[in-house]
């Protein structure tokens, strides 16, 4: 079979980056220098560079001031609302066809930007959590994403505000992803959704689901014995068996769980027996293994998340609709990268395509935008300074 060779070029890649923000995101031109294309090649700069907006436009000869281009960004943008709206209509932009003719398996978990400060209009825009990078304030994301070899596409992205139930938030996320053409075939969620109501609205929505269970009631040292769901890890042997969880409210869930014991033989300077407990409903596991495998395919979401700190423009403001736009604008950017492998770069063969992920990095293809950039609006080589130097 001969194949075609194509030569991709970073300002394609750009192009197809930016023709996709203009046309979902709806940007539009603010002045004769604020144009929608000059606020897009600032955003891709600070992106790649991982810098403020300010820093982006000292950097750069032909753009307009840091105050000006911060006043376009909030006179073109919408409303926080109607911006999470346009974000997922441009993370459903690149989807391959494929993905939305048969159930996908779903990663749901959220996404904790640490902040230090007051919040700017509402209380709720500050999520609370555990303390991490020396605060418990955080701006909070959450995101669905698809777990398919090749086709690792974030498909939504929901703004989560402080008290917001996780219900709500997992309701929010599977509805948008339906709204794109993809069908949960199962969801993996992270132990934080191991509730009462988040077990009831995925079981009475038909959504097969697998998590980790939370370890609550007495302790195995305790004289009476262990108690709760403190009884599975106490376990010598790999098993099933099933729980019914209570909340505050007296209302109940009812889950099947797997008990996975396995011998640890010196991982990450570890020894002994560990029991990997699971909750799971609406699937039929084959094996234990079948299940801790599966569950650890969830992790490829963090890594979405480690990949998108690579593009995250940083930024000490306080308004939530700007930290919006720079996490929107880096899920964007890493869905099109995702994309150029399967589309472009991908090798076809028999029994599915094969992807090579050496010839493009995600950090390679920012650097591409950010040399392409200065190569369009001079990068600042000099500085000012008030004495000469001595001689």
């Amino acid at each position: 079979m001969r194949c075609r060779h194509y030569t991709i070029t970073p300002s394609q890649i750009q192009a197809h980056a930016a023709q996709l923000l203009t046309k979902h995101l709806q940007l539009r031109d603010h002045g004769p220098k604020t144009t929608a294309a000059v606020l897009l090649a600032i955003l891709f700069y600070a992106a790649s560079r991982l810098i403020s907006l300010a820093a982006a436009c000292a950097s750069l000869v032909k753009v307009p001031t840091d105050q000006a281009v911060h006043d376009a960004l909030l006179a073109v943008l919408p409303d926080i609302d109607e911006l999470q709206r346009r974000f997922n209509r441009a993370l459903a932009g690149d989807l391959p066809k494929a993905l939305r003719r048969r159930p996908q398996p779903l990663a749901i978990d959220l996404f904790l930007v640490p902040y230090h400060g007051p919040h700017l209009h509402d209380a709720k825009e500050i999520y609370r959590g555990q303390a991490r990078s020396g605060t418990s304030h955080f701006h909070a994301y959450a995101t669905a994403y698809v777990i398919r070899k090749g086709r690792r596409f974030t498909v939504a992205l929901t703004y989560v505000r402080r008290g917001e139930s996780l219900k709500v938030v997992v309701q929010r996320l599977l509805q948008q992803a339906s709204r794109v053409g993809v069908k949960p075939r199962y969801v993996l969620v992270d132990r934080g959704f191991w509730s009462v109501d988040v077990i009831r609205y995925l079981q009475a929505a038909r959504v097969p689901f697998l998590m980790p269970v939370v370890f609550r009631g007495r302790k195995l040292d305790d004289p009476r014995g262990p108690s709760a769901t403190r009884v599975f890890p106490a376990r010598k042997r790999s098993g099933w068996a099933r729980y019914t969880l209570t909340n505050a409210d007296r209302r109940t869930a009812t889950v099947s769980i797997c008990i996975k014991c396995r011998h640890r033989r010196g991982e990450r300077g570890r020894h002994g027996r560990e029991a990997l407990v699971y909750g799971f409903w609406g699937l039929k596991p084959s094996s234990y293994q079948w299940v801790k495998e599966t569950y650890r395919s969830r992790f490829a979401i963090e890594t979405s998340y480690r990949q998108l700190h690579q593009a995250r423009i940083r930024t000490c403001t306080r308004d939530p609709l700007l930290r919006l736009l720079y996490v929107g604008i880096a899920l964007i950017l890493r869905n099109v990268w995702v994309w150029l492998h399967w589309e472009i770069l991908s090798h076809p063969r028999r029994g599915g395509r094969r992807i090579d992920l050496g010839p493009l990095s995600l950090r390679k293809m920012f650097v591409w935008f950010q040399h392409l950039i200065e190569a369009t609006y001079e990068v600042r080589d000099e500085i000012v300074a008030e004495h000469p130097l001595p001689t």
